[in-house]
């Protein structure tokens, strides 16, 4: 899966039991990348 570390901005590949910290800089803060796409929701 494809994250994006927050401090340093590098993009992080996590596997499985990769753990949950950025292999560059050792921060524990990852955020998803979301697809640009935005979806609406019908209501009615």
């Amino acid at each position: 899966m494809s994250y994006k570390c927050s401090r340093c901005k590098r993009d992080v590949e996590l596997d499985e039991y990769g753990g949950v910290r950025c292999p560059y800089c050792g921060h524990r803060v990852l955020l998803k990348e979301r697809a640009p796409v935005v979806k609406e929701v019908d209501v009615s």
